[in-house]
């Protein structure tokens, strides 16, 4: 019986090669095979991707694509928690800026704005998210994420000054989270995004003036 495993990955085909080489390369592939399935998940859905499709597109064997993924919802899955990673790097990035916490706050959606414009991973994820109804796999609870980050800087705004007496930090958060969720999804269905710089824009400047001391 022919092996599904990859040339580079088997030990016993070929001159031997490092363990350094073939991690490597087995990274290289696992990265190839996950924006493969990024592009064709963000475009056709998960109903309408195949793991021969993302085959296809990484230029690999779909027994290369078995050894990294186990099945395409596991290939889902991955696309899904690549996308949240997304969120605490760009936290890190941020905080590395200085900024006051509501203005972390403010361009930490600014941010994600262009991901979701510009980031096929991103993108991925926010679909196979709506479709999770399709998917014979647990995913990560949408948006509680957001809310959970947005209330702790707003949290922290207010205990700076920068929020209007009055305004409650957790109901900031769950606005914000709606209308730029909101703004997102709007805007992926009408113009596949090209115009949500513009739509969270005016939301932003529209909210943060409610809230902004």
């Amino acid at each position: 019986m022919t092996s599904s495993v990859p040339a580079w990955e088997n030990p016993k085909s070929g001159p031997p090669r490092s363990p350094e080489l073939v991690q490597d390369r087995a990274v290289r592939t696992r990265a190839q095979v996950l924006l493969a399935a990024a592009r064709h998940f963000a475009g056709s859905g998960f109903r309408g991707a195949s793991v021969k499709d993302v085959a296809d597109e990484a230029g690999v064997t779909k027994g290369a694509v078995y050894f990294h993924f186990v099945n395409k919802e596991a290939l889902a899955i991955a696309v899904v928690e690549e996308h949240y990673a997304r969120w605490p790097a760009l936290l890190n990035e941020l905080q590395a800026e200085d900024l006051s916490p509501l203005d972390t706050a403010v361009e930490m959606l600014n941010r994600a704005a262009l991901a979701f414009r510009d980031d096929i991973v991103v993108q991925a994820g926010a679909r196979l998210q709506i479709e999770r109804s399709l998917i014979d796999a647990p995913l990560p609870t949408p948006y509680q994420g957001w809310t959970d980050l947005l209330s702790d800087l707003l949290t922290k705004a207010r205990d700076e000054g920068q929020l209007r007496p009055g305004v409650d930090p957790h109901a900031a958060a769950r606005v914000l989270v709606s209308g730029f969720f909101g703004a997102q999804h709007i805007s992926e269905t009408l113009h596949h995004r090209a115009d949500l710089l513009d739509r969270w824009n005016e939301m932003r400047d529209l909210l943060t003036s409610a809230i902004r001391a």
